[in-house]
């Protein structure tokens, strides 16, 4: 059986009734309130049709239907409509990138997150940029007294990463430690974490010569960037979002839920990020929890050089059009603000 026009325009009814009020849909209803020029029985009929295809679902025998995830794909691919940002989302987000101007890279990507929760009434998932897709952007050794230094290792993404390196014979001269500083930043600036090998640590130890100590010194510092350059921070903000969902009265769904929330790598691995904003749907999600759920994810970018993932989490009722045009909207400001920073 073919899905014809008549039947497709009725879905659309039914699927913008239930996003708005999270109730069954019945014939009645659908004759009612929307002007399909048929009677609630033929409404009737074609309901039971639509079901047969797997494009709607009645929970309980004498309920209406709700759409399956099935029929929200059809409805996300082909049938919504765009909408626009209300002027008080436009100003909300343009408050954000004041805000965001002057922040640290990880404090901008956990202020994105909470706005995208606080404006979608989602939960979002966002990961910070791993040091392993930066590029060294600068290495200053900084005197803290007369035996010790601090490294401070800067991305071109805004990273930093500080440690503390104790010298037994003294810290140099500033002058002397000045020339450390270039000869150090010569051979590693605009060097990958992945191209920091054992060729370019050996090429440094050979051009640091004389100040061998500074060069052990730096070696474990190396080495421990390199050994956490995969792991990246995961944000997780508005959790208790999804609970003003009547689907998540129900104590199981809860549960299952929460144990998704509580497994942060697991929600990564649900993402499906591209150049565009991507939406898995209820069985399309592979792993049990996310079975009743929705997953909009995306990456972020610096430069035009992917850096990050970022993704929503909702139950499959959820308004995708108004959900797309924010996180649309305010993944291209973060992308504006990262590859605007002054670094």
């Amino acid at each position: 059986m073919s899905i014809d026009e008549r039947k497709i325009r009725i879905l659309q009814a039914i699927i913008n009734d239930y996003i708005r009020t999270g109730d069954p849909v019945g014939s009645r209803t659908i004759a009612k309130n929307y002007n399909l020029g048929i009677g609630s029985a033929t409404i009737r009929n074609e309901m039971a049709d639509l079901e047969d295809m797997g494009y709607l679902e009645q929970p309980h025998a004498s309920a209406g239907r709700i759409p399956s995830s099935k029929g929200y794909r059809l409805y996300v691919d082909k049938l919504m409509d765009n909408q626009r940002l209300t002027v008080e989302e436009d100003l909300r987000i343009k408050q954000y990138i004041i805000d965001s101007a002057m922040l640290e890279v990880d404090k901008i990507v956990k202020q994105t997150s909470a706005l995208l929760s606080e404006l979608t009434k989602l939960t979002c998932v966002i990961e910070s940029p791993s040091v392993k897709k930066s590029f060294v952007k600068s290495i200053q050794l900084i005197k803290i007294d007369d035996y010790n230094l601090v490294s401070v290792f800067l991305t071109d993404t805004g990273l930093i990463k500080n440690h503390i390196m104790k010298l037994n014979s003294g810290v140099p001269p500033i002058e002397t430690l000045m020339r450390i500083n270039q000869v150090i930043n010569n051979r590693l600036v605009n060097l990958s974490i992945e191209e920091i090998n054992l060729e370019v640590i050996n090429n440094l130890k050979k051009d640091l010569g004389e100040y061998e100590e500074i060069f052990n010194a730096i070696l474990p510092v190396l080495y421990e960037t390199l050994n956490v350059s995969n792991s990246s921070e995961v944000f997780l903000e508005g959790t208790t979002n999804i609970f003003n969902y009547a689907e998540y009265n129900d104590i199981d769904k809860a549960k299952e839920i929460l144990s998704l929330f509580n497994d942060k790598e697991s929600i990564m691995d649900l993402f499906n990020p591209s150049d565009n904003i991507t939406i898995s749907i209820g069985d399309e999600n592979y792993k049990e929890q996310a079975k009743d759920c929705s997953i909009i994810s995306a990456e972020y970018s610096f430069d035009d050089r992917p850096i990050g993932k970022i993704g929503l989490i909702g139950p499959r009722r959820i308004n995708y059009s108004k959900v797309i045009a924010i996180m649309s909207e305010v993944i291209k400001e973060l992308n504006n603000i990262l590859s605007n920073q002054k670094i």
